[in-house]
């Protein structure tokens, strides 16, 4: 784990601009993330932990609408927010993918039909398939 002071100064910072960014509180993004409000203090302070990464962390990132991998993005210098490089092997299970593809449509859009979700399927597997991924 990341003991550097910078890195976790700069997590911290991180965090309270985008905390202030959405017009929260601590104390509101305490509630949202179901932390104490010391453990987003904590946060904002930027000390590196002694052991190991504090637990209320990945809920507080987590409300504040950020993924996963941010918080070791942040720590490793990465600008918040930005892209990072993922390997992808070149065969991919098409019946899983689209599987998949079709979930995500049905949780991102909760008004669309399901022959438009196919539609939106149909596309985005076609987008793979012309840069060679499936």
């Amino acid at each position: 784990m990341n003991r550097d002071p910078h890195a976790w100064a700069r997590l911290a910072k991180a965090i309270a601009t985008r905390r202030q960014a959405q017009g929260l509180r601590q104390e509101d993004l305490a509630a949202k993330a179901g932390v104490s409000h010391r453990s987003v203090q904590n946060a904002e302070i930027g000390q590196p932990p002694k052991a190991r990464m504090p637990q209320s962390l990945p809920p507080i990132v987590k409300a504040l609408g950020l993924p996963d991998t941010w918080i070791d993005d942040v720590l490793d210098g990465k600008a918040p927010g930005e892209w990072r490089d993922v390997s992808v092997q070149s065969v991919v299970d098409e019946e899983r993918l689209e599987a998949d593809i079709t979930n995500a449509f049905v949780r991102a859009s909760d008004k669309a039909t399901g022959p438009e979700i196919r539609e939106g399927v149909k596309a985005a597997l076609d987008v793979l398939r012309q840069h060679g991924l499936i």
